[in-house]
């Protein structure tokens, strides 16, 4: 379950003891017996009041000393709340390095999953006191989705501040809700872009609903709906806007590495090489790369670009970009032969690579 900043804090700043209790009462009524991740905004929040500011500021340092003095009131808020159902509470604070480098994955997921295995309730949330710009989620929306995939979810429930997606603004009369989303192409229609289109501010719902097509994509069902209906989606009652998954799970690394990597650098690939790789879904060679674009180490994620400067997927690159240069448009049987056997190989290989859909 996803819970935003609004669900949980006051409207000067500070934690609503009574809100966070209620959440806790709804996932406590279905917890006997599941194991139940809580991805939780707020820090930022919580820490406002007891730092004197008015608002949530603006500049990152401040954001950060916010979250630094927030989040261990927001925690120690939900260890209390979760005591009085004998649940133990997990903290666990993540950056997109955190999901999209493997090694960094790996733990990741081992501590989620020892914690639920010990009866925890792992609380996670993005590392504010450190994250930059570079290494931010930019919303929780994603990392929920990210998280479900990671844990290998049943169930993905975004709260919000209104009772599911709209083919409208809610507020509107002639707006309808809509039930049920089979396809992310049923949505085109759907403006969830513009200030105030879901009743949570600019970009929203478009976060959420770009959540649910990530955790969806990944074979995990999600309800979207208000905090106030956390309990009766938790318990299977129809409520809000249900997403379907796909129909089979995504690979977990794909997954990661098309929303939650950030690129390092880029490849221009000619004609024949964006076709094979978006096509055949074959391996990048040497000799399908026009030019390198920034500065990367092997094992990073590039970006992969058409002539015209469009990314069409991305992968895993196995040389630094300072040794790309001299082996553009050669091939690896030449390349092997003037410069040893460690040469005969992918530039990006087709199980390190994902399409990027256009």
């Amino acid at each position: 379950m996803k819970v935003g900043s609004s669900s949980l804090t006051t409207a000067a700043g500070g934690l609503d003891a009574d809100r966070v209790d209620a959440l806790v009462d709804a996932l406590a009524a279905v917890a006997a017996g599941r194991e139940v991740v809580l991805v939780s905004s707020g820090a930022i929040a919580a820490g406002l009041a007891p730092l004197g500011l008015p608002r949530r500021p603006r500049d990152l340092a401040r954001q950060q000393a916010a979250a630094s003095v927030g989040q261990g009131l927001l925690v120690a808020r939900y260890t209390a709340s979760f005591a009085r159902y004998g649940r133990r509470v997990g903290q666990i604070l993540l950056t997109t390095d955190d999901m999209s480098r493997r090694v960094h994955y790996r733990n990741a997921h081992r501590t989620l999953e020892q914690l639920l295995a010990m009866g925890a309730v792992p609380v996670v949330n993005e590392n504010d006191t450190v994250a930059t710009d570079e290494i931010r989620f930019g919303d929780n929306d994603r990392l929920a989705a990210l998280v479900a995939h990671l844990v290998r979810a049943d169930l993905l429930v975004l709260l919000s501040d209104v009772d599911g997606l709209y083919d409208g603004h809610p507020s509107d009369p002639a707006s309808s809700p809509i039930a049920e989303v089979r396809d992310h192409a049923q949505l085109a229609g759907v403006d969830t872009t513009r200030p105030g289109a879901a009743g949570v501010g600019t970009g929203g719902m478009a976060t959420k609903v770009e959540a649910a097509r990530i955790a969806a994509a990944a074979g995990v069902p999600v309800v979207l709906a208000a905090a106030a209906q956390a309990a009766d989606a938790l318990a299977g009652r129809p409520t809000g806007t249900y997403f379907h998954p796909a129909a089979r799970r995504a690979r977990g690394r794909l997954l990661w590495l098309a929303h939650a990597s950030t690129p390092q650098g880029a490849l221009v690939l000619d004609d024949g090489a964006v076709q094979a790789v978006t096509g055949r879904r074959s391996s990048l060679l040497p000799a399908g790369i026009k030019a390198v674009e920034g500065s990367f180490s092997a094992g990073d994620p590039v970006e992969l670009h058409d002539t015209a400067g469009r990314p069409v997927a991305r992968g895993l690159v196995n040389f630094d970009s300072g040794e790309l240069p001299r082996l553009l448009g050669r091939s690896t049987r030449e390349l092997a032969r003037e410069l040893g056997p460690a040469y005969e190989r992918e530039v990006v290989h087709r199980d390190d690579l994902v399409v990027l859909t256009r």
